[in-house]
């Protein structure tokens, strides 16, 4: 600001008029002369008389004012001051809180991915393609143990295991549960129930994680024929402190027993027993892991007709009540709830997927909802009895495919249904084949060859007399087959018709195919060649 002399300084009054300073009294030391300096947006106008309204801004308060006057100014002054203050350390506080926060998920990520580099994590923020993302579909592991609770018999026993798998092209999913019981050849260990791979230590493979969880997705894409990409591991403490910094969960109760579900298998140290009835219910933490847990093999339990298999149906419908928690407004806009739910992941989880990994999956499940992702066990698939109960040689009771032990055919060909985005293999109509040309075998080349691309033939048989043209014919199923008909006309150069005499022939059938003698002239020639 420009200076003037002491002596010829003037100022706005406290009624906003200018007036003539009076002449300060001689100072005892010299008074330095400044140098004016000219300041954009301040212009010292000096009045032409005294008391004459004028526009302008004080300088300071005037030495007119009276002791009371100026001591007001002042006490005004200390308050903006302080109120200053006061907004630089809320704003740091603020700062403060988000630099926290940010320091909690990082730490939290660096413990769940097991990477301490702060360059490799703080530089892979770009989301990535996923591993499967190219074929249309990633496939995550979780197995669940009881590690936390060192105490705890079998605390390294994989007793939740389940594949979640996302459907990158039409944004659905699934989770499909693999009971702990399922009986399995583990390489060093014998045949043992599936969740003992939880104890193996020495398992090293190319592709794989090392020890149990590596063993574990090396027995599972070998039995159900399902390439897994990615694992977590979590404990029962992240389950229940996870539920815990939502706020809880909401969850339906629709056991078959009016009563609902009992089970006094759960200590009262865990706030057993487990007792719920039907209908909605919110559960904290621990009654959610007692509800995950139980599986009424008790005498006196009830509301668990089918065991294992209803506790694994709670834990899918438990996970989708998390999820739903989680991704709700009062969760997101709650640093406090977000900074919980990272902590209990961090100490609680570890995955073998990388930061810019787990961004690009969170982007490809907020485009799912509940009704998109279906729940199965592979108990039951395609509405047939999968496993059967058995007992080991040691006594042990235990699960193995209905079709034998070690005989997983059946279940594979289901899992493929379920995975596959082929509408000939997820839809696995039913067919019939039936020879109308003059080549012998033509019907049973081509059985092999729609066996391999996903249908299920039925039989193979000549074509009633008269049939020379290739034909595709629907059956009783096929309205709901809508994938298979376009593959189906499209592979044949057909319109579908209908045929009630063949159609009532073979009931069972979606579609009746008549390969005639115009059979090559009418597919392309890359559709001949592999049907032929």
């Amino acid at each position: 600001m420009e200076q003037t002399p002491r002596r010829q300084r003037r100022t706005i009054s406290i009624d906003g008029f200018l007036a003539p300073a009076q002449p300060l009294r001689p100072s005892s030391q010299p008074t330095r002369q400044s140098r004016p300096v000219s300041r954009p947006g301040l212009t010292r106008t000096t009045p032409s008389l005294a008391g004459t309204p004028m526009t302008g801004r004080s300088t300071g308060p005037s030495v007119l004012q009276s002791p009371k006057a100026e001591a007001e100014h002042k006490k005004k002054r200390s308050f903006k001051s302080y109120t200053k203050r006061a907004a630089l350390v809320f704003v740091a506080l603020i700062v403060f809180s988000g630099g926290w926060m940010g320091f909690k998920v990082y730490r939290n990520i660096a413990k769940i991915t097991n990477n301490s580099n702060p360059f490799s994590l703080l530089s892979a923020f770009q989301p990535v393609t996923l591993k499967g993302q190219d074929t249309g579909r990633v496939n995550i592991l979780l197995a669940g143990n009881s590690a936390d609770d060192p105490g705890h018999q079998g605390s390294n026993l994989y007793d939740s295991i389940m594949i979640l798998s996302l459907d990158t092209r039409d944004n659905t999913a699934f989770m499909l549960s693999v009971p702990r019981d399922l009986l399995v050849d583990i390489p060093s260990l014998g045949y043992q129930k599936i969740n003992t791979t939880g104890t193996v230590k020495d398992f090293r493979a190319a592709g794989y994680p090392n020890g149990g969880m590596g063993q574990l997705e090396a027995l599972l894409e070998k039995n159900l024929g399902l390439d897994i990409n990615y694992y977590a591991l979590i404990n029962y403490t992240a389950f229940r402190d996870t539920v815990n910094a939502v706020g809880g969960v909401s969850v339906n109760i629709a056991s078959t027993d009016k009563r609902g579900l009992y089970d006094p298998n759960i200590a009262k140290v865990d706030g057993g027993p487990l007792k719920l009835t039907n209908g909605t219910q919110q559960l904290d933490g621990q009654t959610a892991l007692n509800l995950a847990r139980a599986r009424g093999d008790h005498s006196r339990a009830y509301g668990f007709p089918a065991s294992d298999f209803d506790r694994t149906a709670h834990q899918r419908q438990l996970l989708m009540a998390l999820k739903a928690k989680v991704s709700s407004s009062s969760v997101l806009a709650d640093p406090l709830k977000i900074g919980k739910l990272a902590d209990a992941m961090g100490n609680n989880i570890s995955t073998d997927m990388k930061l810019n990994e787990m961004e690009t999956f969170y982007s490809l499940t907020r485009k799912l909802n509940d009704g998109q992702i279906k729940s199965y066990n592979i108990n039951k698939l395609d509405n047939k009895q999968m496993l059967a109960n058995y007992t080991t040689s040691a006594g042990q009771s235990a699960l193995v495919p209905a079709a034998g032990v070690d005989d997983f055919s059946d279940i594979q060909a289901s899992v493929r249904k379920l995975s596959s985005t082929d509408p000939l293999v997820k839809e696995s109509a039913s067919v019939v084949i039936l020879n109308g040309g003059d080549i012998a075998g033509l019907a049973k080349r081509q059985a092999n060859s729609l066996t391999a691309k996903g249908l299920n033939v039925l039989t193979t048989a000549d074509a009633p007399e008269g049939m020379l043209n290739t034909t595709v014919i629907s059956g009783a199923g096929a309205a709901s087959k809508t994938g298979t008909k376009a593959a189906l006309q499209k592979l044949y150069g057909v319109t579908t018709t209908t045929n009630a005499a063949l159609a009532k022939q073979y009931p069972s059938a979606d579609f009746i195919i008549v390969l005639g003698t115009n059979f090559g002239a009418t597919t392309s020639t890359s559709s001949a060649a592999t049907a032929q």
